[in-house]
């Protein structure tokens, strides 16, 4: 291993061997993207949309097998139930770190089918992970504030209309929907500009996920609460992994069942909505509460 090596020669050599590790599969991914859509045939298009997500699963495995070479990795993961790789999933997971995708990414390989992430529109002009994103059909959101909302009434409810596409698409395959439920990457500034009730996660936004559930709710095997953490790296994750500093990578994994109580009208049945955000505030209620039994223990 590499761990020998001064800061000054491992930071460059993960820069590379990283953006390398994303070039190689993300013309891998795009190539074939552009081959399945010329092709008219279902079986084909299928076929060549489990080789993408064996891509993608190359991709995660990639990644963090190269940061092992200079990051000495404790890995704990822990997960409470049972998983198949020919089921449909919903993660719910908290968001960290631009790491949190491609170990979500390398997470699934071999146990469920790959992971599907709603992408930020602006991704979309950053090179290979935009085209990448594209080829594998994963919805790129647009985000509105309210007053821009207020301005222009017509684009209410836009980033649901992309969800409810989305859904359609991934329902022949086997697929891992990943949400991010709160929306955006924690760090204590933003909690600082954006006042949370917990002390370790953003606010979550329970719309996204009423939406997938209500649309693909009779599909979806299990949904998974994920809840990610690096106890031992506070600050910019993705930095520090860069450094040679990643040490602690903690997955805890919960494997809930769906039930009806998880599906309903969320934007027009008030009685449900205000359940629904209940059941997920609880949830990070509990998932809070792991974060800080993590990082004390």
């Amino acid at each position: 291993m590499l761990y020998f090596l001064p800061t000054l020669i491992i930071y460059p050599f993960n820069v590379v061997t990283q953006i390398l590790n994303l070039m190689f599969w993300a013309s891998l991914i795009i190539i074939t993207g552009l081959i399945k859509l010329i092709i008219p045939y279902a079986p084909a298009r299928h076929a060549l949309t489990r080789l993408m997500n064996l891509y993608l699963s190359g991709f995660g495995k990639g990644c963090f097998w190269l940061l092992s070479l200079t990051n000495r990795l404790e890995w704990d993961i822990k997960i409470d139930g049972q998983l198949h790789k020919d089921g449909w999933y919903l993660i719910m997971a908290n968001h960290l770190s631009w790491l949190d995708i491609m170990l979500l990414a390398d997470f699934c390989s071999g146990r469920i089918p790959a992971p599907k992430f709603f992408i930020k529109q602006e991704l979309i002009w950053m090179p290979f992970v935009g085209l990448g994103a594209w080829a594998m059909d994963m919805p790129f959101m647009k985000r509105y504030s309210s007053e821009f909302i207020a301005k222009h009434p017509h684009l209410k409810g836009k980033d649901i209309d992309t969800t409810r596409k989305a859904c359609e698409k991934f329902r022949d395959i086997p697929t891992t929907m990943v949400n991010f439920v709160e929306g955006t990457r924690y760090s204590e500034s933003k909690l600082k500009r954006r006042p949370s009730p917990f002390k370790h996660l953003m606010p979550p936004k329970a719309g996204g996920v009423a939406f997938t559930l209500a649309t693909m709710g009779e599909l979806f095997s299990n949904v998974l609460d994920i809840t990610i953490a690096f106890p031992d790296n506070p600050g910019k994750i993705m930095h520090q992994a860069l450094l040679g500093k990643l040490r602690r990578v903690v997955l805890d994994v919960k494997v809930m069942p769906v039930d009806s109580s998880m599906v309903g009208d969320y934007f027009n049945d008030d009685e449900f909505r205000q359940q629904f955000q209940g059941w997920l505030n609880q949830n990070w209620i509990q998932k809070d509460a792991l974060l800080t039994s993590i990082k004390q223990g």
